[in-house]
């Protein structure tokens, strides 16, 4: 077997353990809300139990365990799975006719096509409050605050929703490089970067702390480049590799790397975002190679 096939398979495992240990998690939340309303507790299942690769609560996991964490620790498993419902939610109102207006997502009839659109927003809402709630319930009291600021502070106006709200004010205008990589930042790269820092939180590192400097950087450069392949896969692959749609974003005006640099120097950014993001990781020595084979992944994946 080749070392690619060698990596591959690696990676794969890491990304299939982590995102067993999460989806477990998150499978077992509905029973903390007896009295919700049956039908919001499947609509919220239905898109947070959908599959997908869990690169996000991956990376809260395998930082927690490269900053020694024990294994699936409760906090870095609350992270962890804090971090999917946020992102899942996102992806439920990116989805919604007001937004994106995607009827796919990993591979099947997005959330608002299922349940109407009242039901997709309020399945997302929830997921919000339910992501703050684990956190506050399930890390030590020492912890748990910073945690929580740092996701709030990820996906909140000057993270995620804030890029978000970039990317729709920079439709049909034409971005210089620095504008778009601040919406990149915001709207992908926050949620990344806070993974890795939930990660090194659950652990025990603090401001300050080598660890949490180094990953914190890493998060920022494995962000711009998970969002420059983003781009590129939306040209060049097809609705069945992607579970989603394909080729929207030139047809709604959004900025892309390739739209505005051309595809193989957005390739080439890509891999020097690579680069800096693996260079950051020095500190953490061989602790941090089930990172290292995850950032290899996000720039080489094809999917």
């Amino acid at each position: 077997m080749s070392s690619t096939s060698d990596a591959t398979t690696e990676v794969l495992g890491l990304l299939r353990s982590h995102g067993e240990t999460v989806s477990a998690f998150l499978g077992s939340l509905r029973f903390r809300y007896p009295d919700a309303p049956a039908r919001l507790l499947e609509a919220i299942d239905y898109s947070l139990l959908a599959g997908g690769k869990r690169l996000r609560p991956a990376l809260v996991l395998e930082t927690a365990r490269a900053c020694g964490a024990p294994l699936a620790s409760p906090a870095a498993v609350a992270a962890a799975g804090a971090i999917e419902l946020i992102h899942t939610f996102s992806l439920v109102h990116d989805d919604l006719p007001a937004m994106d207006d995607d009827d796919l997502r990993r591979g099947r009839p997005t959330s608002h096509k299922v349940f109407g659109e009242a039901m997709a927003i309020l399945a997302g809402d929830a997921m919000v409050t339910m992501a703050f709630h684990i956190v506050a319930v399930d890390a030590p009291p020492a912890i748990a605050a910073p945690l929580i600021a740092e996701l709030a502070s990820a996906s909140g106006p000057a993270g995620m929703i804030g890029g978000q709200v970039l990317d729709i004010d920079g439709e049909n205008q034409a971005l210089a490089l620095p504008q778009l990589q601040d919406v990149h930042r915001k709207k992908t790269g926050a949620l990344l970067t806070a993974s890795c820092r939930l990660g090194a939180i659950a652990a025990g590192c603090a401001p300050g702390d080598t660890k949490l400097a180094a990953v914190t950087e890493f998060g920022r450069h494995l962000g711009l480049a998970f969002q420059i392949v983003d781009d590129i896969l939306d040209v060049t692959s097809t609705p069945e590799q992607l579970g989603k749609a394909t080729n929207k974003d030139a047809g709604r005006g959004k900025n892309t790397y390739p739209g505005l640099i051309g595809m193989e120097p957005s390739r080439k950014e890509a891999a020097r975002q690579l680069t800096a993001a693996l260079d950051s990781l020095a500190p953490l020595g061989a602790d941090a190679d089930g990172l290292r084979a995850l950032a290899r992944f996000v720039v080489e994946r094809d999917v």
